[in-house]
């Protein structure tokens, strides 16, 4: 143990992310100030104000300060060479490691851009006529970007993972006490379609994939229960390839508020590929796949791990086979 007595130490870092993971783990309310009685939060910059480098006197150089912790969690992808150096400083500060949330499991959202090139997008954003005024490419005393987002273990070794965009707060209390314990935490091993009570029927309403602007059909003063299931209804709905761990007392998060699920817990299975498993779901329902107007959105949130890579790369992979 630290100097923090008895209690165990804990250290949380943002990456390529949002804050959604700690904004998730603040909101779980009573748990969380429970949590505060029995851990020490020892680094969390989007609370606590820290200085992440400190300046070798003899050398000049600086160096990443992050204080060592029992448990840490890293929410984000990596996609600048300071947050390889952050990240790596966590794997050496920390005994045990949690990738936290989709975007440092599976590279998350910030991993769409893996489908170009950083010319390209950088190009489109700084350079293409908007309501901004077009600009260079800004080099002075920023982080160098890498070449695409990578999800966390491309880049350290990780002991736990705990997807979710973001994972609900409770569940992340429950991992750090499993782990305090010496436990291996439990995680939802089904997928959204085991959690959710939606009427199926089983057979689709149509054989081309609609929009997600386009209303599904549904009374709002009815449960949940007696509405048609999304994906029966033609809708892009990934439940059936995505892992359970949304779900509250009413249903998974999205279902309940009517709208399909995107996938944001990521597969259900190790190593698993959202896009093939729903197209060959898709293809065994009867569903003209090719109706999917951009079916780069069935990695929406698994990006990394070179599943998402620029047209021009794969064109270069198949030209060279």
């Amino acid at each position: 143990m630290k100097e923090s007595g008895n209690k165990t130490t804990v250290a949380l870092q943002g990456l390529h992310a949002c804050s959604g993971c700690e904004i998730a783990l603040i909101d779980a309310g009573q748990q969380f100030i429970t949590f505060l009685e029995d851990f020490v939060i020892v680094h969390l910059p989007l609370l606590m104000d820290h200085k992440y480098f400190e300046v070798d006197a003899f050398k000049g150089q600086a160096h990443i300060q992050i204080p060592e912790a029992e448990i840490g969690l890293v929410s984000g992808g990596v996609a600048n060479e300071e947050q390889e150096a952050i990240l790596k400083k966590m794997r050496d500060s920390c005994q045990t490691l949690v990738a936290l949330g989709t975007c440092a499991t599976h590279g998350g959202i910030p991993a769409l851009v893996n489908s170009w090139t950083w010319n390209e997008s950088l190009a489109t954003i700084l350079s293409t006529c908007s309501t901004e005024q077009p600009a260079s490419t800004p080099k002075d005393g920023l982080p160098r970007p890498l070449e695409r987002v990578y999800a966390l273990d491309e880049m350290v070794d990780i002991d736990m993972y705990v997807p979710g965009c973001p994972p609900r707060g409770e569940e992340i209390v429950q991992v750090i006490r499993a782990l305090a314990r010496g436990e291996d935490p439990v995680l939802p091993q089904k997928s959204v379609c085991d959690t959710c009570p939606a009427l199926r029927k089983g057979k689709v309403a149509t054989k081309a994939v609609k929009r997600f602007v386009e209303n599904a059909s549904f009374d709002p003063d009815q449960p949940l229960e007696e509405m048609r299931c999304l994906l029966e209804q033609g809708f892009m709905c990934m439940g059936p390839v995505t892992a359970a761990g949304c779900a509250g007392a009413k249903g998974p998060g999205c279902i309940v508020a009517r709208v399909p699920c995107r996938g944001c817990f990521g597969p259900v299975k190790d190593g698993g590929n959202q896009m093939l498993d729903m197209i060959n779901g898709l293809a065994s329902m009867g569903v003209d796949w090719k109706s999917i107007e951009d079916r780069r959105l069935l990695l929406r949130f698994m990006g990394a791990h070179g599943l998402l890579r620029p047209a021009s790369a794969v064109g270069d992979e198949i030209e060279n086979e």
